[in-house]
């Protein structure tokens, strides 16, 4: 089964054709987002992934607008900056409205605009006539929901379905619903000011008799109900303006806390921006706190690993998003073993899924705990945000979590106590490969084989590595001086045997991972490069393995592919064998600066800013391509990526700190900034609004012949600013 899927082992995106119209735009507020092609609408073709989602389902699956049954002329169209509206213009082609009589392109400009608010699309459409000469036009929009789970619109066949509800008409709208297999009903409701002259289960249509130089408006209000058992008549719902008004309080709210970042370049600033607003956006409201759904449209949803890296990239600007990410995951560690989900004691949540599929179990991720990284990753956030924060008193409510976690690590973890972490799937039904790299051709050997399980991958180790170092920290903060000195010895011990294990000379990294038989899977990839970050590399070996991460074996110009060229499964547009992942190169870059490679991160930083100044929106995508750069092109685009994704965006706030060496003291309180560098496309940077305990500074680096000035432009309590040569 070299290089076929089976979809219901494998969980793959299935892509069975190209996407209709790379130019996605996305609005997400809550637990709602939404997907449209450029035009602003919502059409079943292609990949078919547009429409309206709620809990992993989609609540709308068709919305188009036609002039007279014809679609509208593409003008333009955007998000907003800060991701809270979507505009589009359009106007019209030439329209026959008679035998003879003919509407003139361009006579009609079509204004689009779309915001989420309270489980609501709102939509206003404008419909002005720039002619001379009266003009009547029929505006009309088609609408359909589906009520399709992401997995069904991913590949998963399904063998029954429920029921599809009969359309309710009223004067004013419609409403759609659907009874699932669950017993759950799910209802859509549309409703329409003015009311549409003819109204049917498919069609709203307008009569518009416009003036010249006159104007009409059309408003609608699409509603996800995700559990309404009983029927209602269509609520008057919130009128466009107040959603607008109240959207934006709530925009506003969200960016008013966080650092700012800006600097003397306005392209840089783009992807900044970009990213800030992102994160904003995905960062979604749970019982625990904050949490950064991982990605639109495929993981819109709580990941542990992506959840975990994303606040860990942010974690100098926004500890509060750590702090959210922590308290759920700890809500939602797991008490017992389950073999159907991967679940063990202590260990943390790889995903969780609202959707019909999940709950009837015919998918296991309602709570699935098939990852071997997200357990050691969560006892390593929790003592990089205690570095950041001080905040001890959260530490103290989380360490049952984390000395459950820690548990995992050695007892199940461990599974044949040769002091490795490994992983293998415990039914037939989850996912094969449990790494960041999960798809299921990416651990093999070097002929190409696939490894077999239980597999130990090397990146883990070092994970695991860091997480018993943050741990010992915690240990001695909370007067547990014995378990912090055993968990120290236990880091050392480990560190000593990966290096004698994992090492390989002759493809001179570490090893990608041992397989079942304790065997070297000896390919050279990004992974290696994660054990720069842990720190769990030796000197010697970090350097070799930053030189060959920067060479054109994996270095193709936008960035640090995952996996070698020379690779026998190198294929770069595989997902994981040989794209360019943006977390993945901030996560190598932060690891050569940390082993003192500053200028090998400054290429990789310079590399993804190039990658952003090609990107639609300035938005970095969860993955590209790694085709090799070439003159006057942009990267290729890998058709099923999510954009907006989580750790993407986080990728520029964390290629930043490493590059200007950031580090935080809370016990004094301090900002340190070790051998600070600009990145080579920026002269200067303000930083404001930073925090610590209570205190900001705002800071201003400038790049000089030798080094970099850092100069306090702004200082609000006990905090000393320190740059460390």
């Amino acid at each position: 089964m070299a290089d076929r899927i089976r979809l219901g082992e494998e969980w793959y995106i299935l892509a069975a054709s190209s996407p209709p119209d790379e130019r996605r735009r996305v609005l997400k507020e809550g637990k709602v987002f939404a997907t449209f092609n450029r035009f602003g609408d919502i059409q079943p073709i292609g990949l078919h992934e547009d429409g309206i989602y709620h809990g992993d389902t989609r609540f709308l699956s068709h919305q188009e607008l036609r002039l007279n049954g014809v679609r509208p002329m593409f003008l333009n169209s955007t998000v907003r900056d800060d991701n809270g509206q979507m505009v589009v213009e359009l106007m019209n082609p030439d329209l026959n409205v008679g035998t003879e009589d003919l509407i003139q392109k361009g006579l009609l400009h079509v204004f689009r605009a779309k915001l989420l608010w309270n489980d609501t699309l709102h939509e206003h459409i404008r419909v002005a006539n720039y002619g001379l000469e009266p003009v009547c036009v029929t505006l009309s929009m088609d609408m359909d929901a589906d009520y399709a789970d992401i997995f069904e619109i991913r590949g998963f066949e399904r063998k029954r379905r429920g029921v599809m509800l009969a359309p309710e008409l009223q004067a004013s709208g419609l409403t759609l619903g659907y009874r699932g297999l669950d017993q759950v009903v799910r209802r859509t409701r549309i409703r329409y000011d003015p009311a549409p002259d003819t109204l049917t289960a498919g069609r709203a249509e307008f009569r518009l008799s416009l003036a010249p130089k006159q104007d009409a408006h059309v408003y609608l209000a699409v509603a996800c109900e995700p559990d309404a058992a009983e029927p209602t008549a269509v609520p008057a719902g919130e009128p466009y303006l107040s959603a607008y008004t109240r959207m934006n309080g709530a925009l506003d709210a969200r960016m008013h806390d966080l650092c700012r970042i800006v600097t003397s370049n306005t392209l840089f600033n783009n992807w900044i921006d970009r990213s800030t607003a992102d994160l904003v956006m995905l960062s979604t409201e749970l019982p625990g706190g904050r949490y950064p759904y991982a990605g639109l449209p495929w993981y819109a949803t709580t990941f542990g690993r992506d959840g975990i890296i994303t606040a860990r990239q942010v974690l100098w600007l926004d500890p509060s998003l750590a702090r959210g990410v922590l308290a759920v995951l700890a809500d939602t560690q797991a008490a017992s073993q389950d073999p159907a989900r991967d679940a063990e004691p202590g260990k943390i949540l790889h995903e969780a899924r609202l959707g019909e599929l999940a709950a009837l179990d015919e998918v296991p991720f309602r709570r699935y705990y098939g990852t071997v990284d997200a357990t050691p990753l969560f006892v390593g956030l929790a003592g990089a945000y205690f570095e950041r924060t001080g905040d001890l008193d959260f530490i103290r409510r989380i360490w049952s979590n984390i000395e459950r976690a820690l548990d995992w690590i050695d007892q199940y973890g461990d599974r044949d106590g040769d002091g490795f972490v490994e992983y293998a799937r415990r039914t037939d039904v989850g996912l094969t490969q449990q790494g960041w790299k999960d798809s299921h051709d990416s651990v093999f050997h070097g002929d190409g084989r696939l490894a077999e399980a239980p597999i130990a991958l090397c990146e883990v180790q070092g994970y695991v590595y860091e997480a018993k170092l943050q741990a010992a920290r915690l240990a001695d903060c909370l007067g547990k001086q014995a378990m912090a000195q055993e968990l120290r010895r236990a880091a050392e011990r480990l560190k000593q045997r990966f290096n004698e294990v994992f090492w390989c000379e002759r493809i001179g990294s570490y090893a990608l991972a041992l397989d079942g038989d304790k065997r070297q899977c000896a390919v050279p990839s990004s992974n290696a490069g994660h054990t720069l970050w842990s720190g769990i590399a030796l000197p010697q070996h970090a350097e070799r393995i930053a030189a060959q991460l920067l060479s054109e074996e994996f270095f193709c110009g936008w960035g640090v592919r995952t996996l070698g060229c020379g690779a026998v499964r190198y294929n770069p547009m595989a997902y994981h064998n040989g794209s360019v992942w943006p977390h993945d190169n901030a996560i190598i870059a932060t690891g050569m600066a940390r082993y003192g490679n500053t200028a090998g991160a400054m290429k990789i930083f310079e590399a993804l800013f190039d990658v952003s100044m090609t990107m639609d929106q300035h938005r970095m995508p969860e993955l590209f391509c790694g085709f090799a750069k070439r003159p006057d092109e942009g990267p290729t685009l890998y058709p099923v990526a999510c954009s907006p994704q989580a750790w993407a965006a986080g990728s520029v706030f964390y290629l930043l700190q490493a590059c200007l060496g950031l580090s935080f003291s809370p016990e004094k309180p301090e900002i340190r900034l070790r051998n600070p560098r600009l990145p080579p496309f920026v002269d200067q940077i303000e930083i404001r609004a930073l925090s610590i305990c209570g205190s900001s500074v705002d800071l201003l680096l400038q790049r000089y012949p030798n080094n970099v000035g850092v100069n306090i432009l702004r200082k609000d309590g006990p905090v000393d600013v320190v740059v460390v040569a």
